[in-house]
């Protein structure tokens, strides 16, 4: 089959709706929640904040439209490599430098659902991923991968969606060997449904934050904050996560897609 035919072929289930769009990305307004660092590490992204700037009135009487006040690291939001300081000298690293190809993949996406229901601290461990291999297939090089928590069914409340208490932060993400696997296995990028890519113990792991230290070190991508995991299969979905061409950015709120059959 040509590659015009394959275009033809996607544009005719896309209008039949036989490939369906699954929308992966949660609302993004001024109840989103937003990650708390500790002090120790300075300043916190600010709640999104949105002003009228007309709205059929003596402002402007025909139109309506605003402007916003958000961090590049807000709700669904992708990560560029220079976000962390691992990946602060790679090339093409900002939001606006990356090669528009690498917005589109396949995705996997691992089901780890029932064991972060049972445990909000859970971690993705190298051979909890090859179990899923074993089932599933092998993880293609050039792919993302997903961890299906159902973590986004919190979004509704900051307090349940960060659970964080005297202690800090308790959400599900990986180990470190887990992205180090996933690492050699020639992935694009790694998402999950948090409100950022690591677990949230992570700051006390070695290294640490190591989704966000390793991907980026390796001028590999991030998601947060996704949403409807649960709508995807395991293999077979194609992922769309362009942030905005922001210049010099280090992240960008987007709106994910995945494409399924």
């Amino acid at each position: 089959m040509s590659d015009s035919s394959i275009l033809s072929t996607l544009g005719a289930a896309l209008l039949s709706g036989s490939v369906k769009v699954v929308d992966i990305t949660a609302p993004l307004g001024p109840e989103t929640p937003v990650l708390y660092l500790p002090p120790q590490f300075g300043k916190n992204t600010p709640n999104v904040k949105v002003h009228t700037i007309s709205h059929y009135d003596q402002d402007g009487p025909f139109w309506a439209w605003n402007w916003i006040e958000l961090g590049e690291h807000t709700g669904t939001h992708f990560d560029a490599p220079c976000h962390w300081i691992t990946g602060k000298d790679n090339p093409n690293n900002t939001t606006d430098t990356i090669p528009p190809q690498n917005f589109v993949a396949p995705v996997n996406v691992i089901d780890r659902s029932k064991e972060s229901a049972e445990n909000p601290d859970y971690l993705l461990t190298v051979e909890s991923i090859e179990a899923w291999e074993a089932e599933h297939g092998a993880i293609e090089a050039g792919s993302w991968v997903l961890l299906r928590t159902d973590w986004y069914k919190r979004n509704g409340s900051a307090e349940t969606f960060l659970n964080a208490d005297e202690n800090g932060p308790h959400s599900p993400g990986p180990t470190a060997e887990a992205i180090k696997y996933l690492l050699s296995k020639g992935i694009i990028g790694w998402g999950q449904e948090t409100v950022g890519t690591d677990a949230g113990a992570a700051g006390g792991m070695e290294p640490p934050f190591p989704a966000h230290n390793l991907m980026h070190a390796a001028n590999k991508y991030g998601l947060a904050s996704l949403s409807n995991l649960d709508q995807l299969p395991p293999k077979g979905a194609i992922l769309i996560a362009a942030p905005l061409k922001f210049v010099k950015g280090t992240g960008s709120p987007v709106r994910a897609l995945a494409l399924i059959a």
